[in-house]
């Protein structure tokens, strides 16, 4: 079976991540998101595999050469223009043959363990087309779900208010006939429209996903696709070639990549992630849920929680970083404090381009793009979102002026 992935769209709630990369190419729980994809897709028997780009095309266009010999055959296909969904999946109608099912993946999803191998097994079963639905944290986001006796889906309601909630929801993961094509072309290209009629005519199965699932829409749920795909991780694994000194502490899960070096007196609390290239300072504390990416410094006395740091970010020495998610190359002074809640214990919101949102988080950190830089002695509120290229200047107490 061909899996066709939409990775084209902009994912502007996700600034100021979305801004520079196209949300695939974000490195969770020491992988890409399009890694984790590729390598379920193969365990699942999948071998060929369409991905549709747009948004900063460039850095996934590289991943897909970069993985065209792991095994599947591996092609892109660009989406000229950003005009939704349906255009563009329409971009490999040409890819698909007349009377082929083909695997639809949104490239924006993580779940603990492969949702890829339960669609196959329920197309299987049911012989037409199914669509993956699960049960997640809130409902109103998603299409809502409703099903009859026979798990085929008799109707979908696109966000929801009120008494239309149902029970499930589309988790972003179909297999579709070629005749969907169709349907997109005679609703205008809308995919929403398209999969109504669908189940209002040729009918559509429901394949149950019953473990952890999460649609990424707003930065701080990085974090959320972080400690899912980690608490998947069934045993630690550490590169020959990483050092580690006297008097390193290790507890729980974790990975450690090649040629890191951990200096003595610091402690690693699993799951965490260590990536390939890194530097631990002396008396460091790595808690729970932190991601390093590649050739990443944290310095002397750094404490690092619930954190996700892509590729070539520095962190000064004596620092705190809680709840947060920092872009490729930021460079963080020293004694540099993401405070992680607010005083009077209410959730912290994050402000977009579309207000102040409520997170329902009573701890969340800062979320920094890439290419920053934040001077020594800076205190970084909950729910600060600093924009990619942004430079903060050292506080000082005491100037020569």
């Amino acid at each position: 079976m061909k899996a066709v992935i939409l990775a084209a769209g902009k994912g502007t709630n996700l600034a100021p991540f979305s801004t520079t990369r196209p949300l695939p190419m974000m490195r969770v729980a020491g992988k890409y998101l399009f890694d984790s994809i590729l390598s379920q897709l193969k365990n699942s028997g999948v071998n060929d595999v369409f991905v549709v780009v747009g948004h900063q095309k460039e850095k996934l266009i590289q991943r897909v050469n970069e993985s065209a010999n792991n095994g599947l055959n591996l092609q892109y296909v660009e989406q000229a223009r950003s005009s939704g969904i349906g255009n563009a999946l329409m971009q490999v109608k040409s890819k698909i043959s007349p009377g082929e099912y083909f695997l639809l993946i949104y490239g924006d999803t993580v779940a603990a363990s492969n949702i890829f191998s339960k669609i196959q097994q329920s197309f299987h079963f049911f012989k037409c087309g199914v669509a993956s639905i699960c049960l997640p944290p809130a409902n109103s986001m998603f299409g809502n779900v409703f099903l009859n006796a026979q798990m085929s889906i008799t109707k979908i309601v696109e966000k929801p208010k009120g008494d239309e909630m149902g029970n499930y929801v589309l988790s972003g993961v179909y297999i579709l006939p070629y005749t969907f094509f169709d349907l997109l072309k005679k609703n205008k290209l809308s995919m929403e429209k398209a999969i109504q009629e669908m189940v209002e005519t040729d009918g559509l199965r429901a394949s149950m996903w019953e473990d952890e699932w999460l649609d990424i829409v707003h930065p701080w749920e990085i974090l959320s696709a972080n400690r899912i795909l980690m608490d998947s991780w069934e045993e630690s694994s550490i590169s020959k070639s990483a050092v580690l000194e006297s008097n390193v502490t290790i507890s729980g899960t974790v990975r450690i990549e090649s040629d890191v070096v951990i200096k003595a007196g610091a402690v690693l609390e699993g799951p965490c992630s260590i990536g390939s290239g890194c530097y631990i300072g002396n008396n460091s504390l790595i808690r729970s849920y932190t991601s390093l990416g590649n050739h990443c410094s944290v310095g002397y006395g750094v404490e690092m929680k619930n954190c996700v740091v892509l590729d070539h970010t520095d962190i000064g020495r004596l620092s705190f970083i809680g709840d947060s998610v920092l872009g490729e190359r930021v460079d963080i002074g020293s004694g540099v404090m993401t405070v992680n809640r607010n005083v009077d214990w209410k959730p912290v919101r994050v402000k977009n381009n579309k207000g102040a949102l409520d997170t329902g988080r009573l701890k969340l950190g800062a979320f920094i793009g890439d290419n920053v830089a934040i001077g020594a002695g800076n205190t970084i509120q909950p729910g600060t979102v600093v924009a990619p290229g942004k430079i903060i200047p050292a506080r000082y107490s005491i100037t020569g002026k």
